[in-house]
């Protein structure tokens, strides 16, 4: 686990806020590894070696901006899913929030959204049928025959399709 923040600046704050991890950590010392990471160096860490960390936790702003940065990592906001889990409850959505300038467009990548249906499927037991829809996500995207625009290599490609097309052949995969 691996705490960011900017303590050095927000020496209150955020130095609330280590202290605070440090408790939460002390508590399953042996079981976990814990760590503090600057905001700014980690931003450069995801770039350079993202496979080092695995558990990322911040306050919102920084995990507003670092989430971003993760998510150019994998594609964009376009494919990335997000989960906000706590005690007993758990809220799946899409990284990039409703993307309201979309509207009504057939624009959108619909990615993330049924990637977050993957992770609320996980996180209800229901692993066979993540799977399952995983699995149809991976098989389109790799064709790249069904894909919105920007999953092509130019953002202009005339051969992008709409939201309803690509979600349309993720369904038919997963029917095969």
């Amino acid at each position: 686990v691996t705490a960011v923040a900017k303590a050095n600046i927000m020496k209150y704050t955020d130095g609330l806020f280590y202290r605070v991890a440090r408790e939460v950590a002390a508590e399953y010392e042996g079981r976990i590894a814990y760590e503090e990471v600057l905001v700014d160096n980690m931003c450069m860490q995801l770039v350079q070696k993202p496979e080092l960390y695995d558990v990322l936790v911040m306050p919102n702003l920084y995990g507003d901006i670092v989430s971003d940065v993760a998510a150019g990592l994998v594609g964009g906001l376009g494919v990335a899913p997000g989960a906000n889990i706590g005690d007993g409850i758990a809220i799946f959505e899409p990284t990039h929030g409703s993307a309201p300038k979309y509207k009504g467009q057939n624009k959108a990548n619909p990615t993330a959204l049924i990637l977050s249906g993957v992770m609320m499927l996980r996180y209800l037991g229901e692993g066979e049928a993540a799977d399952r829809l995983e699995k149809a996500v991976a098989a389109v995207i790799a064709e790249g025959k069904y894909v919105t625009y920007d999953m092509k290599p130019h953002r202009d490609d005339p051969t992008a399709v709409g939201t309803s097309e690509m979600a349309d052949a993720i369904i038919a995969a997963m029917e095969k």
